[in-house]
């Protein structure tokens, strides 16, 4: 995979520099007066909410409820208007070639502690709630014919461009792939374009460190690499996405330890039909984890590889003309497929996944329904359900159980009327 890397990072170089001589060209016949100009804007989402429903299952650290979404752990009946994302953004034309992009962002999406010790994940230490920088970056555009190169804090190439736009309710739900924290910004290069003059054929590859907004601590980066394709007049689209990192790589140290070898890697397919009147998708994707769950003996520390699958398949549309639409969708999560691997050594007497949202003893489904009104242009007003159930994966007779029961099954249910708007910048085809 080293060389791989380097070979990918020499690709980004060569393309740099041939495109600073071509640029250099460009720019000495250029006579036309170009003025910089930028526009501000941003968005919010939140909701009024109620928990109906809790689940108070521990998973296998112990802790009360599983999952860890924005409505993980919140104690049943629990009511709270919620702000759960706030956007303020810039972008700046610097020139013809040139553009920048900066975005702040407060967000509700992860909550912490137990029971109800419970605060969200954008908080600062006096509980306030607390903006972040989310994107910062520049782009070189047509830095060859067809193609931008993009350097900075950026989305990456697992969402925005297309399986997240499609969905198009980032207000009510993350897609599949982001409820379990593949990245959907990064700071790194990536190179991004179309194949052909009409752009139905595409391309997006980058290299980042895999670490979000956090400063990279990592040896490893995070390689991500999509291609999509447009038909029937763009009705339809197919998209195809694969990542790879290498997390930890140490070798065997001593004899109580067994050699370490950490990664994951992420194949991911995204079909869809969207006409405006109507759109039907279908995201899935398989996820290995190698070494990922951590096991022990009396003597010894082991490292399992587990495999997750998951499928997602929703629909939206419109009601009456563009005042009121619906949104359905329904996910399956299945975290276990090499749970037997892990459980069938009656010589471990203790394990743990080393990556929380991927813990292979627990199945979820994910439901969500509502209706989208909107009174004005770009403010929508969206009843909605949101529900998740939980399932333990392991067999009835598996030691590892304890007290909690192969049919430990639990639910989290919030009903919400949630309120999205968005400024200065123009909204996509919502419907």
């Amino acid at each position: 995979m080293h060389n791989k890397s380097s070979l990918l990072i020499s690709l980004f170089i060569f393309i740099t520099f041939s495109a600073l001589n071509s640029y250099a060209q460009v720019a000495q016949d250029s006579t036309t007066e170009f003025k910089p100009k930028g526009n501000l804007w941003g968005y919010v989402f939140g909701d009024v909410d109620y928990k109906a429903k809790a689940d108070t299952v521990g998973n296998n650290l112990g802790s009360p409820g599983r999952g860890g979404n924005q409505y993980s752990k919140l104690p049943e009946n629990a009511r709270m208007f919620q702000m759960r994302r706030v956007y303020l953004g810039y972008n700046y034309d610097l020139s013809a070639k040139f553009s920048a992009e900066i975005l702040f962002a407060a967000e509700d999406d992860i909550t912490q502690g137990s029971g109800n010790l419970v605060a969200p994940g954008d908080m600062l230490s006096d509980n306030k709630f607390a903006p972040y920088l989310k994107l910062a970056n520049i782009r070189w555009k047509n830095i060859f014919k067809g193609s931008d190169l993009v350097f900075g804090q950026v989305a990456t190439p697992a969402f925005p461009l297309l399986s997240e736009s499609v969905w198009g309710y980032r207000s009510i739900e993350r897609t599949v792939s982001d409820i379990r924290r593949t990245p959907s910004f990064d700071q790194g290069v990536t190179l991004q374009g179309h194949f052909d003059e009409n752009a139905n054929f595409g391309y997006n590859i980058m290299v980042g460190n895999g670490t979000g907004a956090k400063p990279s601590n990592y040896v490893f980066m995070w390689f991500y690499g999509d291609i999509w394709a447009k038909f029937m007049d763009k009705k339809l689209i197919i998209d195809l996405y694969q990542d790879y990192q290498k997390i930890d790589w140490t070798a065997i140290e001593d004899g109580k330890t067994g050699a370490f070898h950490h990664d994951r890697n992420m194949t991911k397919l995204f079909v869809a039909y969207t006409v405006p009147k109507f759109t039907i998708g279908v995201e899935a994707f398989m996820n290995t984890l190698m070494g990922d769950v951590q096991e022990n003996s009396a003597t010894k520390t082991y490292y399992r590889t587990t495999i997750a699958t998951a499928v997602s398949a929703y629909a939206r549309g419109r009601v009456y003309k563009d005042k009121l639409g619906f949104f359905a969708r329904y996910d399956n999560f299945d975290p276990s497929h090499k749970i037997g691997d892990i459980t069938g050594d009656k010589r471990i007497i203790s394990y743990a996944p080393l990556t929380s949202q991927y813990d292979p003893t627990t199945k979820e489904q994910f439901i969500t329904f509502g209706l989208d009104y909107t009174p004005f242009l770009n403010v929508h007003v969206m009843p909605n359900l949101w529900l998740n159930t939980y399932e333990c994966a392991l067999p009835a007779s598996d030691y590892f159980l304890n007290s909690k029961g192969s049919d430990a099954k639990g639910t989290d249910a919030v009903i919400r009327l949630t309120v999205y708007y968005l400024f200065g910048k123009k909204e996509g085809v919502r419907f």
